[in-house]
């Protein structure tokens, strides 16, 4: 079936916005502060309370946050950051831009997430050319980085215990997870949120994800010594900020350049949209349960199709169904390009 030129073509998402974000950016642009300021401060201190972590550190890319946190991690040439080969390109190449490689390991069926059985059999056995942890020299298994693929939540009690026992790292790839989950317990073990469990936790705020400042992201941690090397390291290694350079009464070029660092910052610009968004994080969060919800019931019959496990604590960034494929006269690439004939 082709698609009816009349029809709107149904994109992939569309970022929810109104007046409000609108007069947000308006309050910026006449403050006259454009870059990183008063705005970008209160979005970490509401985004650190809204996640329940001690610091959250604003960048301007989910990339530029797991670049930051990975180099926090001390890691560095010749080691290896095990990852799951089910998701973006970021999660895998930010360990290249530190001159370490991705030590891929496979996912779980159900949920597609990282298999934390994998995990363990890794840094326990080794791989060919990998040290094991804890190894006296080179190709070290530095650090974790499970990714909570379309917003379910890996088994994290899992990584953590195998983690800890091997003395390595975690950073959570939190990309597709909401601020604000459809549970808000923390006394609760198995409800507390993705992207706080691990050493850091790193959200992406690209246009198509739960909250959106357009582009940006967030580095959570509750350690201190992380929290400070990553707010140093994403803006050139600077020991002061530019809102303190060019506030504060000490002159704006009494500063030292301890590290060379990156130009990872978020602008007021950005952070002003972002803090609209996390207020209405809950009512995104529940929408998109809802939505979850009736795809559930609408595709219930559809046998030729694989559902996603239900999860109630889920963002629901992605909704992934599975071709059965023996049971449909088509391949997927052909499902593919009929839905998009249809104008999806």
């Amino acid at each position: 079936m082709k698609m009816n030129p009349n029809t709107d073509f149904i994109p992939f998402a569309r970022a929810s916005t109104d007046h409000v974000e609108e007069e947000a950016i308006l309050r910026v642009i006449r403050s006259g502060w454009l870059t990183t300021g008063t705005e970008t401060i209160s979005f970490e201190r509401e985004f650190a309370s809204a996640v329940g972590t001690s610091h959250a550190l604003a960048v301007n890319s989910g990339t530029a946050g797991l670049h930051l946190a990975l180099e926090a991690a001390g890691v560095g040439p010749g080691d290896h950051v095990i990852t799951t080969p089910y998701t973006f390109t970021a999660s895998a190449e930010t360990s290249r831009y530190l001159q370490a490689d991705p030590l891929f390991v496979d996912i779980r069926e159900d949920d597609l997430n990282i298999d934390p059985e994998q995990i363990d059999r890794a840094l326990r056995a080794g791989s060919p050319g990998v040290k094991r942890s804890g190894s006296a020299s080179g190709g070290r298994v530095k650090a974790i980085v499970p990714v909570h693929v379309g917003g379910t939540m890996c088994d994290m009690v899992s990584i953590m215990e195998i983690a800890r026992r091997h003395d390595v790292m975690v950073v959570e790839d939190a990309a597709h997870v909401s601020a604000v989950g459809a549970s808000d317990d923390p006394t609760r073990a198995d409800v507390k949120r993705a992207g706080t469990w691990g050493d850091a936790g790193v959200f992406s705020f690209y246009a198509t994800k739960p909250i959106t400042t357009g582009e940006g992201g967030m580095v959570v941690t509750d350690q201190d010594d992380l929290a400070k090397r990553i707010s140093t390291m994403r803006l050139h290694g600077i020991d002061r900020d530019a809102w303190d350079r060019y506030t504060a009464r000490s002159a704006s070029w009494e500063y030292q350049i301890v590290a060379a660092g990156f130009k990872y910052n978020m602008p007021d610009l950005l952070a002003c949209i972002g803090r609209v968004q996390l207020a209405k994080a809950g009512a995104f969060t529940a929408r998109r349960l809802a939505i979850a919800r009736r795809y559930r019931e609408g595709l219930a019959d559809r046998d030729y199709l694989r559902l996603p496990v239900a999860d109630e604590r889920s963002s629901w960034h992605l909704y992934v169904i599975r071709l059965v494929t023996p049971r449909l006269s088509i391949d997927r690439d052909q499902f593919a390009r009929a839905l998009v004939d249809s104008g999806v």
